[in-house]
């Protein structure tokens, strides 16, 4: 086994931030003191680990020189506020914000680009990808040398969850609402998400996109190792809890082999393929697990260069705790 190794983690009392404590005991990480930091609003909490309950401490206190590893699973501004304080007292880095752009540090998923993780220098800093680019890389990436890849057209299906415990508390008290007959008052989203769909996920920019699209696009290039791939993506916010779903359609230079592929699916690591005239969703199969689904394989109905695929997976789990956590198993070796 390996030596135990001091840990923080940012963000403890998030969605995100729990699940990753909690996965860290699941997988028998080797951690030595295990630090749970989040906001002064946060601190004073408990997170349970290992059988105890262990409270949340304020992160703007920390000596980042006490752990060899953080992650940062809190928001953007966090890591933007802290990722130099631990870089600077020789801590390794995990972003799971976005906070971190490609020419600063690489984004990677075990399944897909672990190479990246070759020859970085000490104290490492690295990237855990949106939960999105994680799926649509353990699926693809194992793909590519079926497939010469020339476009990706995607429609993520957004769960809740994804932004945090205030729109999950949104969620349920606007169906609550509803089911009573009572008077609807949105108050975390601008408009109804209960029973409803929304045609974009957060703030767009002057073009029309979102961030969380153009996060995407960015990192599924430099995941796949494909910086010119061509990738036309919708964010849609969808009034479902946990785990996210997409439709995606894949364009090849040349004719797909259903055949191939389905054989490549079956084999890869971290994908569980249902076939034939069954099909996978976020509640029936993907929640709490720790694979990407995927269901309905098939080839363009008057184009044999088209392969088009349904996936679904827990955003929060294998999205981001799982991948997080994968990284750190990668790093531990060079931090003892």
């Amino acid at each position: 086994m390996s030596q135990p190794i001091d840990i923080a983690v940012i963000g403890a009392t998030g969605t995100v931030g729990e699940t990753l404590v909690q996965i860290l005991e699941e997988r028998d990480f080797p951690v030595g003191t295990l630090h749970l930091l989040a906001s002064n609003e946060s601190a004073g909490s408990a997170v349970s680990y290992r059988g105890k309950n262990l409270r949340v401490r304020e992160v703007d206190a920390f000596d980042f020189s006490q752990v060899k590893l953080a992650f940062f699973a809190a928001g953007p501004a966090v890591t933007r506020s802290f990722a130099a304080r631990a870089e600077a007292a020789g801590c390794a880095l995990i972003d799971l914000s976005g906070a971190l752009s490609a020419a600063q540090v690489p984004a990677v998923v075990p399944e897909a680009n672990p190479a990246a993780l070759d020859g970085l220098s000490a104290p490492v800093q690295v990237v855990s990808p949106s939960a999105a680019a994680v799926a649509l890389a353990v699926v693809l990436a194992p793909l590519q040398g079926l497939l010469d890849l020339e476009r990706i057209n995607l429609t993520a299906c957004m769960a809740i969850s994804a932004q945090g415990r205030e729109a999950v508390g949104e969620l349920a008290r606007q169906t609550a609402e509803l089911l009573n007959a009572r008077p609807l008052e949105p108050r975390f989203f601008d408009r109804q998400v209960a029973f409803n769909l929304l045609a974009q996920v957060g703030a767009s920019d002057v073009d029309g996109h979102g961030a969380l699209e153009r996060r995407l696009v960015s990192e599924l290039r430099e995941l796949l190792g494909l910086p010119l791939l061509k990738i036309s993506v919708t964010c849609v916010q969808v009034p479902v809890f946990f785990g996210d779903s997409y439709s995606v359609s894949v364009h090849s230079r040349k004719a797909v082999d259903l055949a191939a592929v389905n054989a490549a699916l079956e084999s890869a690591a971290s994908v569980e393929l249902v076939d034939g005239d069954d099909y996978p969703t976020p509640v029936g199969d993907a929640v709490g697990q720790d694979v990407v689904y995927v269901g309905r394989v098939r080839g363009g109905i008057d184009e044999a260069e088209q392969l088009n695929l349904w996936l679904t997976t827990d955003n929060v789990r294998k999205g981001a705790a799982l991948n997080a956590v994968q990284l750190a198993e990668l790093l531990i070796k060079g931090l003892v």
